[in-house]
């Protein structure tokens, strides 16, 4: 996982199906920023219509209306539920807007978030929404804790682990979630240590598997892979 700005928050929570989430809330700044790229392109897209609807007298003046309307209302809503809770702001700064439960956010809670906006702007410059993402432990506005939602970051794609190929071998004695996760790690990164190092680490495992030196290195390395899910020969 990358590095989260400082200011930003860890927001943990369980799925129905008891899987832990660790949702990193996006702090006032990148949500402002996100927020400036999308009124750019609101206003672009209203600015160079009116050039057109200009031409159109009263129906291209009803027609400018209704197009306001649909981009500060239905912009950020159907992008929000639409393009998986990112506008292009958002995606943008890798920004994406979720249920509290870390669920997709639908159409209701989007509908709430935004359109409590207006009360969130006052008294000027979204006075009350800054006031609220401060006090708030995950940098909610009013909106977000109406429709019980969250902005968070966009983690990258994790890269397939990846273990030097060799036995595939289970582990002796049943391992908790964070000694399984420990092991892999430790597979992935071996590339990068001396064997020497590979050596001294896994002996520290000795009183489980009883060897020493290049042996408890292969050892460990094939819980690893076979924790990982990979076949022998694996690269």
């Amino acid at each position: 996982m990358s590095e989260a700005p400082p200011l930003d928050t860890l927001r943990q929570v369980e799925t129905p199906e008891g899987v832990a989430l660790v949702l990193r809330a996006a702090g006032a700044v990148p949500r402002a920023l996100a927020w400036l790229i999308d009124l750019a392109v609101r206003a672009t897209v209203y600015f160079s219509a009116a050039t057109v609807l200009g031409l159109a007298g009263e129906t291209g003046a009803g027609v400018m209306l209704l197009l306001l309307f649909v981009l500060t209302w239905g912009y950020p809503i159907l992008f929000e539920v639409l393009w998986h809770g990112q506008t292009p702001g958002k995606r943008a700064l890798g920004l994406r807007v979720l249920r509290g439960d870390g669920a997709p956010v639908g159409w209701l809670a989007s509908i709430t978030r935004n359109f409590l906006r207006t009360v969130d702007m006052l008294p000027v410059l979204y006075g009350a929404g800054l006031v609220s993402m401060l006090a708030d432990a995950h940098s909610r506005r009013l909106g977000d804790l109406v429709a019980d939602t969250v902005v968070v970051y966009v983690d990258p794609p994790r890269r397939p682990s990846v273990l030097p190929p060799g036995e595939v071998q289970r582990w002796p004695v049943p391992l908790g979630v964070e000694e399984q996760q420990a092991l892999v790690a430790f597979g992935e990164r071996s590339r990068a240590l001396s064997v020497a190092r590979q050596n001294e680490l896994c002996e520290h495992l000795s009183p489980v598997t009883g060897l020493q030196g290049d042996a408890a290195r292969e050892r460990v390395l094939a819980a690893a892979r076979w924790l990982a899910g990979r076949s022998a020969g694996d690269a």
